[in-house]
């Protein structure tokens, strides 16, 4: 990892940021895209998703001087972590905590349904985002810059914690973000065990893959 070093307060405006990216590009798809050019919108829309992205990159690296190393730290050991890890969330969240964080927030859970509908209504848009594109930038950003920065600052533990806590905060209702501070910790200690963001995209992306092969398979049931 680069010995860089970022703020707590720094790590919460830099996931600030992105949340901003993520309502620019939703208000773009939603009020400008699919009402001026409704038979290209999907397209339209993840060129639109990449070019913020790469924008995104370019800011983290100026602001932070992290340097993305994609391809770094690959090894047959942590492929393998990182493919266990896609079904480990699979088991321990949507079969196991999922269900019960539902039961204990009913709103949350009709919220997290009317998302899930609004995204197989697009299945390919929505599985380019879902699977390859947010696992990408989320972890470039939550792994990359934040836990590694975060690290060089304060130490292993509050990292991964704050780093965890952040990652949860980019989900929108309470079932999702549960799931998402788990996943944050785990993908966390794969970072920390492996080096390599590579690593951790694929059991991010791994993980909503699965999840969304399941999600349409269970719909079309």
């Amino acid at each position: 990892m680069k010995e860089y070093k970022i703020k707590i307060g720094t790590a919460f405006l830099l996931v600030l940021a992105y949340f901003g990216i993520m309502l620019f590009y939703t208000f773009l798809d939603v009020a400008v895209w699919r009402k001026v050019v409704p038979d290209f919108s999907n397209i339209i829309n993840i060129v639109t998703i990449v070019i913020c992205i790469g924008f995104f990159i370019v800011f983290l690296k100026r602001t932070t001087g992290y340097q993305v190393q994609l391809l770094s730290n690959i090894s047959f050991v942590g492929m393998m972590l990182a493919i266990g890890c896609s079904f480990l969330f699979f088991l321990l969240l949507d079969r196991g905590l999922d269900p019960i964080f539902e039961g204990m927030f009913p709103q949350s859970e009709q919220d997290y349904q009317e998302m899930i509908q609004s995204l197989i209504k697009s299945p390919m848009t929505s599985l380019i985002q879902v699977c390859i594109l947010a696992p990408i930038i989320e972890e470039i950003l939550m792994r990359g810059v934040v836990l590694g920065g975060l690290k060089n600052s304060y130490g292993t533990v509050t990292a991964l914690l704050i780093s965890a806590m952040l990652f949860a905060c980019l989900h929108f209702n309470m079932v999702q973000t549960l799931s998402a501070f788990v996943c944050g910790i785990v993908l966390g200690l794969l970072y920390i065990k492996t080096s390599s963001i590579f690593c951790c995209m694929i059991a991010h992306g791994g993980y909503n893959l699965i999840s969304y092969i399941m999600m349409v398979y269970l719909y079309i049931k």
